[in-house]
């Protein structure tokens, strides 16, 4: 009895400081808090984060700009059918504002000036600095990652970081977020629907590799792999090159259930060096070699999730609620 009492002291204490919110804000604390602490306000701060700089004067003229941020990737094809064309419809849907591609890899930006003579991108430090030199007074931070993992922390901490360098600034949210808790939508849902599965046949088992995380938010594929299951797709797996599940957790378990035939696509913004060489490579340790020295037919479906117009479209949506938090 006394641990009901204290689970009930919690959960009315917890609605005290929480009420539903707007998709963009999640939750806001309750109008009942009286001067929350800095810590707090900054705690409860999910969804899209909006920054309104009180130290610039309303006399500063608004002059926006989208920024895409993107890890990157070394293989130039890919940054054209996936991050370019990413990229292109967000500026198509915004063609009054500013839209600049910064990467977030240090790595592979210096691959792609060694290896290619000239690069095009600057890391998102750079961007911000430049804009900021340009005039520009209002930005919109639009990611590309796919869950909010450690690359979107990064996102996070710079804008933290920048916000105060600007009349006013804001932070899409990457393209899993919501999960459908509470009154929210369910991303996951929504971008396991926009997959382009090939369709179900007996005998054959799908494998989505994604990247996997040491970040808490790993447990993301664990909801991926729920949405599947929920759509009746029993045959499709997830895996992950640095998480959890990963390869070996589903191998054995195909083998038991007869499996024959295994389709390997990547579950990643673009079909880059995993997809290529750690999926799809002729090395013994990719992932199709093992697959295939286990008795396995394998096929290998290389396209990103940016070739996606489906993922695009959603990108897109991500972009629109960071511009319309932004120029309200």
């Amino acid at each position: 009895m006394k641990n009901r009492k204290k689970f009930l002291a919690v959960g009315a204490m917890c609605s005290i400081l929480f009420v539903s919110a707007p998709a963009d804000a999640a939750y806001q604390l309750n109008e009942e808090v009286a001067n929350p602490p800095a810590a707090l306000q900054l705690a409860t701060q999910i969804g899209v984060l909006k920054y309104d700089n009180p130290m610039l004067s309303e006399s500063y003229m608004d002059k926006d700009a989208i920024v895409v941020l993107s890890f990157g990737t070394t293989f130039k094809d890919q940054r054209t059918k996936s991050i370019d064309a990413t990229a292109k419809a967000i500026q198509a849907a915004h063609p009054n504002a500013k839209v600049v591609t910064a990467f977030t890899s240090h790595i592979v930006l210096k691959h792609i000036m060694e290896n290619e003579g000239k690069c095009d991108y600057m890391t998102p430090e750079q961007t911000l600095d430049n804009l900021k030199r340009e005039g520009y007074t209002r930005i919109a931070l639009v990611s590309l990652d796919v869950i909010p993992g450690m690359e979107y922390k990064y996102d996070v901490a710079l804008f933290h970081q920048y916000k105060t360098q600007f009349k006013k600034m804001t932070l899409a949210t990457p393209l899993m977020y919501w999960q459908g808790q509470e009154d929210q939508r369910d991303d996951v849902g929504e971008v396991m629907r926009s997959l382009h599965l090939p369709a179900y046949k007996k005998g054959t088992a799908i494998l989505l590799m994604a990247h996997g995380t040491p970040d808490p938010s790993n447990a993301y594929y664990s909801v991926m792999q729920e949405k599947l299951r929920a759509m009746k797709r029993n045959d499709v797996h997830i895996y992950t090159v640095e998480g959890w599940p990963r390869l070996e957790d589903w191998a054995g378990k195909l083998k038991m259930h007869k499996v024959e035939k295994i389709i390997l696509m990547p579950l990643m913004m673009v079909a880059g060096d995993h997809a290529n060489n750690d999926m799809a490579g002729d090395e013994d340790d990719s992932h199709k070699v093992i697959l295939q020295k286990m008795g396995f037919k394998v096929e290998t479906r290389l396209q990103g999730l940016g070739e996606n117009k489906k993922i695009q479209s959603i990108f897109v949506e991500r972009a629109n609620e960071a511009w319309d938090a932004l120029v309200k």
